[in-house]
């Protein structure tokens, strides 16, 4: 009976820093926001009037808000198909076929992931300079004089702005994730794949057959955490490299709610986005979760 409350007290002591730190700095600062979204407030002075749902009814009805939930969404879409698929065909590549230099590769592959978004933004830019950029320098080659004298602009034509990001935000993110399949891939006994030549299996049919399914786990973990993550790494690129331009066609949920709290001066209808934006990644994180669930498999 001892034992039993010395290690209860021993968990409780344990956990009990943890646990008041995130309540102080998680579970208070969410509730408040819910709070504070029901204010109409400027945020630096202490004149606060309570509207109740005024924030959110105005909200459904802004343009912008629906503009930077369709990019939001969109960047979450392409980023994670684009960034998983690569990851996991560069991961196969480097642990299962015979090349040299695998842990050069490894290591180029997962530079991207150590420099701070502000360096990688600042790299793209220069990247997608009309005049001087390398991109369409390379363009040039083949467009000729006309390339020259009519540049494309990647990051201020509307349409195809948001997709300049996405190719920052995949080249960010896809040797981290690489690497973690990597390690997962090494644990898988080299006898099922010798099984699987002997029964006929090509290489792509060993990959969705044994590969995907073993790892399939840590593809489910790392999948929910880089869509809930690529909402706050959006809101940084477009940050540093459109600001939400141009007019607003490369805007994020992040992006809108900073406009409107810290530069509009619309504190609690800011706060009325970050509660929503709270509600899509609670709700999307749910349904990936019950989506990608299986059964585990072991070997």
């Amino acid at each position: 009976m001892k034992n039993r409350r010395g290690r209860g007290r021993f968990i409780f002591f344990c956990l009990a820093p943890a646990v008041i730190l995130f309540i102080i700095f998680m579970i208070i600062p969410t509730i408040d926001v819910f709070r504070m979204s029901m204010f109409k407030w400027g945020g630096y002075t202490d004149d606060k009037t309570f509207v109740g749902l005024q924030n959110f009814q105005k909200l459904f009805q802004s343009d912008k808000f629906y503009q930077a939930f369709q990019n939001s969404v969109l960047l979450i879409v392409l980023v994670t198909i684009v960034t998983f698929s690569l990851s996991l065909i560069f991961a196969a590549m480097l642990s299962r076929e015979k090349i040299k230099g695998q842990n050069f590769y490894r290591v180029i592959f997962y530079i991207p992931n150590i420099l701070s978004v502000v360096v990688i933004s600042a790299i793209f830019s220069a990247i997608y300079d009309p005049n001087l950029g390398l991109l369409n320098s390379f363009l040039n080659l083949f467009r000729g004089q006309a390339g020259v004298d009519n540049p494309t602009l990647w990051l201020g034509n509307q349409k195809i702005v948001i997709y300049s990001i996405v190719i920052a935000m995949v080249w960010q993110a896809i040797g981290y994730y690489m690497v973690m399949y990597m390690a997962s891939m090494a644990n898988i006994p080299e006898s099922l794949y010798e099984s699987a030549s002997l029964e006929g299996a090509g290489r792509i049919t060993q990959f969705f057959s044994i590969t995907l399914p073993l790892i399939w786990t840590n593809i489910r973990t790392t999948l929910t955490f880089f869509i809930i993550s690529t909402i706050n790494m959006s809101f940084l690129f477009v940050r540093a490299m459109t600001n939400g331009g141009p007019d607003g066609a490369s805007s994020v949920f992040l992006s809108y709610m900073y406009q409107e709290a810290y530069t509009n001066s619309s504190y609690g209808y800011g706060m009325a986005i970050g509660v929503m934006v709270f509600l899509f990644s609670f709700a999307l994180a749910a349904i990936l979760n019950g989506v990608t669930k299986r059964e585990e498999l072991e070997f």
